[in-house]
């Protein structure tokens, strides 16, 4: 068996999160590290993702929710999250617009936050600024200086970009 998949990104999202006190799950994709299934290019994934959001409503049936998705986990999760009346906000990590197709956030409203490294070598940072300047809604890019795809060396400027942006649009979490 394959050891669990592990993302120093995704790990950082989750303590952002935590640090908040926003519950957070993390998890492997089907097929990942000790996952059951096998990869499916997206479309099985969403169900995962959907799975984990039905897992978190039905823990915290009063918390609206928040999904953030890291590469990969940007393209399913925001996807799912769009459509999913129990998300409120979404954050989205490193997207790869290099190679994913993203043209189904041209009608999702709901407030977006991106914060992508300036060297990110999946997602060209003009191809990210522009796909951000056409979304309808509230959205947000921060982009990295120096940063690569996996943040490598600027996790602490990742954490503060979640931080703030929540911070900002929720003040009453910076209370608890």
């Amino acid at each position: 068996m394959a050891p669990a998949v592990h993302s120093e990104v995704v790990y950082q999202a989750a303590r952002s999160l935590d640090a908040l006190g926003i519950p957070a799950l993390r998890f492997n994709f089907r097929g990942a590290g000790l996952s059951a299934g096998a990869h499916d290019n997206g479309h099985g994934e969403q169900g995962d993702v959907q799975a984990a959001i039905d897992f978190l409503a039905a823990q915290f049936p009063r918390t609206p929710l928040l999904l953030a998705g890291f590469s990969f986990g940007s393209c399913v999760g925001l996807r799912v999250g769009c459509a999913e009346s129990r998300v409120n906000d979404l954050i989205g990590l490193g997207i790869p617009v290099n190679n994913s197709d993203f043209t189904y956030l041209s009608v999702c409203t709901k407030p977006k936050l991106f914060v992508h490294g300036a060297n990110d070598e999946y997602g060209a940072r003009h191809r990210v600024a522009e796909l951000v300047a056409r979304l309808p809604g509230e959205n947000n890019l921060v982009i990295i200086e120096g940063a690569d795809h996996f943040f490598t060396g600027h996790l602490p400027l990742l954490d503060h970009a979640i931080t703030h942006w929540l911070v900002q649009r929720h003040p009453d979490i910076a209370r608890t």
